[in-house]
């Protein structure tokens, strides 16, 4: 399926691969393609919507220069996935339940962190002198990292939000571990600081933005080289994250299941987060704002909500999309929206079959405030082929 519809408000066109978007996300759009460090034009993917200055879903190549908003403030959030030697005999609902008490006591969830002496200490520690110089360099960011002074034994912790560990199973009933999170209280404190850095530094120097979140800081300037050094400790520290989830919820899954084994390679994969690439003749700051890259067989993860369908996707290596691809479903309606539409009621019954949480206090994640995983998949043909498709059958949120 080509681009739907394509935007030339700005400095460049902007590239969008859905027509189900809120106008307000495409006034986003049109800002983005205004700024003078944009190159080339705007990609925006079929789950795109409304975010804080940039769009969610959109992916942004600058020259010589990054948007720390565009970035955002949950830096190298993403997913993680990998098959067992389980199949769907191996997991009855009596077994699920007991795997949701046993991960929902193991994996610390919402603001939660592991108790003084426990957790991943040997995971966290290898980030601790970079962490140390980047905060001797700027005092200020103590303050705020000092809320989250405990960032090491939030290492192997899932967070809040749409966050989520899952148990799965693929078309062939085979069971899969999936798991969605981010460089937690640490990565916060990263982004809002440099974020914050950023406006000062428009402000002094008078630039005109279409909006104040689309500040950027330019390569040569006083605090770029150290927004590169934090922003890659914090996706750095987000892929480690995982790493340590997955380790926990398969010790859990031991507990309370035959012995198996890992089979085939993980797929761990970033969707907020910035890289230095190669497009269109020139070497960017390529920033995808809840995307994948999608390179020509790369092996990627695009979510549904809870109670629908998941897929393990292999990149087509699409230029337009600047090698990229959808990042999940994407909202369709705000948090606030959905616990005014939908009642506990509505989300026992749209995640039938799943072991998951069904009280009000997570039905801003039902699955009717998402976008349509298949209609997203649909528009994004020329961007990725599909490798399985996921069905959850457990879900601990975050």
């Amino acid at each position: 399926m080509p681009v739907r519809q394509v935007l030339s408000e700005g400095n460049v066109p902007v590239k969008v691969w859905t027509r189900e978007i809120e106008e307000s996300a495409l006034r986003q759009l049109g800002n983005v393609a205004r700024l003078p460090c944009v190159h080339h034009h705007v990609a925006a993917m079929p789950d795109a919507h409304t975010g804080i200055g940039a769009t969610v879903g959109s992916v942004i190549a600058t020259r010589d220069a990054i948007i720390p908003a565009a970035v955002g403030v949950d830096i190298g959030c993403g997913m993680v996935a990998c098959r067992l030697s389980l199949s769907a005999a191996d997991i009855d609902e009596k077994r699920l339940r007991r795997i949701f008490d046993q991960i929902s006591r193991d994996v610390p969830v919402g603001r939660d962190q592991h108790p003084e002496g426990r957790g991943r200490p040997d995971a966290a520690r290898p980030f601790a002198k970079r962490l140390e110089e980047l905060v001797h360099r700027h005092p200020q960011l103590l303050k705020s990292v000092g809320r989250h002074s405990d960032w090491a034994r939030q290492m192997g912790t899932l967070g809040g939000g749409n966050h989520f560990i899952e148990l799965c199973l693929d078309e062939a009933d085979r069971v899969w571990v999936m798991l969605h999170s981010g460089s937690r209280g640490v990565g916060n404190a990263i982004g809002t600081y440099f974020i914050d850095l950023a406006r000062r530094d428009m402000e002094r120097q008078v630039a005109q933005l279409p909006d104040r979140d689309l500040a950027y800081l330019r390569e040569g300037s006083r605090h770029f080289d150290d927004y590169v050094a934090a922003v890659h400790w914090a996706q750095e520290y987000a892929f480690r994250n995982r790493q340590c989830m997955v380790d926990a919820v398969l010790e859990a899954l031991r507990r309370h299941l035959p012995p198996f084994s890992v089979t085939g390679e993980a797929v761990n994969c970033h969707h907020n987060y910035v890289a230095r690439e190669h497009h269109y003749g020139a070497d960017v700051w390529v920033t995808r704002k809840g995307a994948i890259r999608a390179r020509r067989g790369d092996l990627g993860i695009v979510p549904g909500s809870m109670g629908a369908r998941s897929y393990i996707v292999r990149g087509l290596g699409n230029p337009e999309s600047f090698d990229s691809s959808a990042h999940g479903a994407g909202r369709r309606m705000s948090r606030t929206a959905a616990q005014r539409r939908f009642t506990a009621e509505d989300l026992a019954r749209q995640t039938e079959g799943v072991v998951c949480r069904k009280d009000k206090g997570v039905v801003d994640e039902i699955p009717g405030a998402y976008k349509d995983i298949d209609a997203v998949m649909e528009n994004q043909r020329d961007l990725t082929e599909v490798v399985h498709t996921l069905k959850q059958v457990l879900c601990v949120k975050g």
